[in-house]
């Protein structure tokens, strides 16, 4: 038995690192993962893994989160194969260069629907279901750069900010309904997006920690690796 025995948790960006990571840890734990991404085939090799490891059951959904009509497909199949939803962890991200005298329209748009509208979209899609069941944990996976910014990252610094205030505000929002929502900066991982730094497993501790929290458990933090 895991600590997240039966629970079901929903994981975008799921497909490669921290995201897969999560996923496997998750799974190890006992819930039942849903794997969202953009790249079938991605999420398809986390699934893999976990089921070569007969760890749990995941489910693939290749999905733009950024995309509202995506994003209700994405539930209604949810639904159908889950009662309830437990858990979201909000990792998928776009980590692209650009000054704000540089970026145009389209690339700031993009970037700011992929790291804060598509975690917008999904908490507001999970809500019902977690206020349904009075029990949710979300975790919006933010960086240094939502505090500090950083010259030649304008629209993920803009928009790593705004994760952390939607992610107070949802946490405020929600407590009524024991729905606890907190950011998790992990710093520096090896991923796709970063060719050095800690390996994603390092850091999947401190996520189940915070999918597992108590009645009245911390929420509207932002949690440090």
């Amino acid at each position: 038995m895991g600590i997240l025995d039966g629970r079901t948790a929903i994981i975008s960006g799921a497909g490669t690192g921290l995201g897969r990571a999560t996923a496997i840890a998750f799974a190890q734990e006992g819930a039942h993962v849903v794997l969202l991404g953009r790249r079938t085939i991605k999420l398809e090799e986390t699934a893999a893994l976990i089921a070569q490891e007969g760890i749990g059951q995941s489910l693939v959904l290749p999905t733009d989160i950024a995309d509202p009509k995506q994003v209700e497909q994405a539930m209604e199949t949810i639904a159908q194969n889950f009662e309830r939803i437990d858990i979201l962890i909000n990792n998928a991200a776009s980590f692209e260069p650009g000054q704000v005298i540089e970026l145009t329209y389209e690339e700031w748009t993009r970037q700011i629907a992929i790291n804060l509208t598509g975690p917008f979209l999904l908490t507001k899609a999970v809500l019902p279901l977690m206020r349904q069941a009075h029990y949710g944990r979300i975790i919006n996976i933010t960086s240094g750069l939502a505090w500090n910014g950083a010259g030649g990252y304008a629209a993920y610094s803009a928009a790593k900010a705004g994760l952390e205030s939607l992610t107070r505000t949802t946490a405020d929002e929600e407590l009524d309904y024991d729905i606890l929502a907190n950011s998790y900066n992990p710093g520096t991982l090896r991923t796709e997006m970063h060719a050095t730094g800690k390996d994603p497993s390092v850091v999947t501790a401190d996520l189940i920690r915070l999918a597992s929290l108590p009645q009245g458990g911390a929420t509207g933090t932002t949690v440090v690796y």
